[in-house]
């Protein structure tokens, strides 16, 4: 809480003025941030709203990096995350899902994305080091003739570089085929 007064510039007793404690502080940055994420209305598809939900909430994870990891563990929850909860529930159940099932499709999609989030920061490279520096780092790292397919993978990667657009849509889509399979099943 003295952290988050100096960068305010003013003394930390004076937030609880604001918040009753870190954990209400906490709990209203997930409130804030979760109202980023879009929840479009009006579309004949579940498997097209989730995807949105699921491309928009990646943007939202790599603008607040802390939020996947932070999301889940809060104990209480403000209107604007439930009312994120309510509408992926909603959609879910309102295309055929079972509570059952639209329970389960809602923690694996957000299994995936929240994970995508937290591998993604991981991975950013928030180091000073030039594309070239990093390369050698890795080949250092990464002998080829002791680990030759992360070698040729981890090569491949740094030649022609990494779209983590493409990468999350592939993952998403197999995530919704799988999905889409087990509404047809119900």
């Amino acid at each position: 809480m003295r952290e988050v007064a100096s960068a305010l510039g003013v003394e930390a007793m004076s937030l609880y003025n604001h918040v009753a404690n870190k954990e209400s502080l906490l709990d209203g940055m997930v409130d804030l941030v979760i109202e980023e994420i879009d929840l479009p209305e009006g579309l004949a598809s579940w498997r097209e709203a989730m995807r949105r939900r699921a491309v928009s909430a990646r943007e939202v994870f790599e603008r607040h990096p802390w939020l996947p990891l932070l999301l889940d563990s809060r104990q209480s929850s403000g209107p604007a995350r439930l009312h994120y909860y309510d509408w992926v529930l909603g959609i879910l159940i309102e295309a055929g899902f079972s509570l059952d099932g639209a329970a389960s499709a809602f923690s694996l999609l957000d299994s995936y994305i929240y994970g995508f989030g937290i591998q993604a920061s991981n991975l950013s490279g928030a180091d000073d080091m030039t594309p070239e520096e990093r390369t050698e780092a890795f080949r250092a790292a990464i002998p080829a003739e002791r680990y030759p397919y992360l070698n040729q993978m981890t090569m491949h990667a740094m030649e022609t570089g990494y779209d983590p657009e493409v990468d999350f849509g592939f993952g998403i889509e197999l995530v919704l085929d799988g999905l889409e399979r087990e509404l047809a099943a119900q």
